[in-house]
């Protein structure tokens, strides 16, 4: 065995017994990518890319939450990690972005993802796969701050803080992509969807409590003003029942506080839900005491748009929703 192999296993041995898998992977391809950037440098191999904007191409610098990105002027292929709507809607399609837990992209997003490669899942992304697809510019969020350095060896890297408002990561992306005035376009039309809206409701705006309740897995969830639904509603100026008025995402809730999901309307966010439990609190003595229920003002809407969307795209959705059942 040579000196260097057995360096090698000497070295890898080691770090086997101080860290996980996952941290070695993580060390070894920063290590291999770093050697590629060394050796460009030297020479330019035609099967590997790294970074792989030409230098003679028109660049500009965007700031974000990591600082400051010089990118191309023109980026023709983006990696998204996080944000898929907001990408779309702009009129880009990516090749390639990450999904949700379950390794899908949102179904109601469905007409628009063909042909877009899955590369892990928000917050995971698969870096090898990454490097392979030899993008032009990457797109995520602050949840990959820690990745930053290697995702931006591979190509020029943008990441938008997931603390702020999804208006505000549209706007970040379109300016990444050079659509800030499509990007305008979009939010001025919401805005005047929104309008329509409190004009076409009128009186009843301000009379309509609206309660959100989602059946998910185990749980009976009731989405509050931080929710992306909830901070939709706030928006608009539609009351929520005391209980729900919060400036928080959810809270879970057990049968006997079934009175809490009082409102003059409930929206019932479904999809991937827990069946028996939907029966469980439909069929149960309190439901049927509820207002919204003896009015039949109880509306099926869809969990990936109400809960998870997080974009322009689902947010007209859910627009179309409200228009669709409190518009008379």
């Amino acid at each position: 065995m040579s000196i260097k192999n057995h360096l090698f296993i000497r070295v890898f041995t080691f770090l086997h017994h101080i860290l996980n898998y996952h941290q070695i992977k993580l060390i070894l391809f920063s290590i291999i990518t770093a050697l590629i950037v060394i050796g460009c440098g030297m020479s330019t191999p035609k099967n590997v890319t790294i970074n792989s904007v030409n230098a003679t191409s028109e660049m500009r610098v965007i700031k974000h939450t990591m600082g400051e990105t010089k990118i191309p002027l023109h980026p023709q292929k983006v990696v998204v990690l996080g944000g898929l709507d907001n990408i779309l809607a702009l009129g880009v399609k990516p090749i390639a972005a990450t999904t949700f837990s379950d390794d899908n992209f949102a179904a109601y997003l469905q007409d628009l993802t063909s042909g877009i490669e899955k590369i892990g899942i928000n917050g995971q992304p698969n870096l090898e796969k990454i490097l392979y697809l030899k993008p032009d510019l990457i797109l995520g969020f602050s949840w990959d701050a820690e990745l930053y350095g290697q995702l931006s060896q591979i190509a020029p890297t943008v990441l938008a803080d997931q603390d702020s408002d999804w208006k505000d990561w549209l706007k970040k992306y379109a300016e990444a992509l050079g659509e800030t005035a499509k990007a305008e376009k979009l939010l001025q039309k919401y805005d005047q969807r929104i309008e329509s809206l409190r004009q076409q409701m009128g009186d009843t705006l301000s009379q309509t409590k609206v309660s959100l309740v989602n059946f998910w897995a185990n749980f009976t969830r009731l989405y509050m003003n931080d929710s992306f639904g909830g901070s939709i509603l706030k928006e608009i100026g539609l009351p929520r029942p005391k209980y729900q008025d919060k400036d928080k995402n959810h809270e879970n809730i057990s049968l006997e506080l079934i009175p809490q999901i009082n409102g003059d309307v409930i929206f019932l966010i479904l999809g991937g839900h827990n069946e028996s439990r939907l029966k469980q609190f439909t069929n149960h003595p309190l439901w049927s005491q509820l207002q919204a229920v003896q009015q039949n003002h109880v509306y099926p809407v869809k969990n990936d748009v109400w809960i998870s969307a997080w974009g322009i795209i689902g947010a007209n959705q859910v627009l179309d929703d409200l228009f669709k059942y409190l518009v008379k």
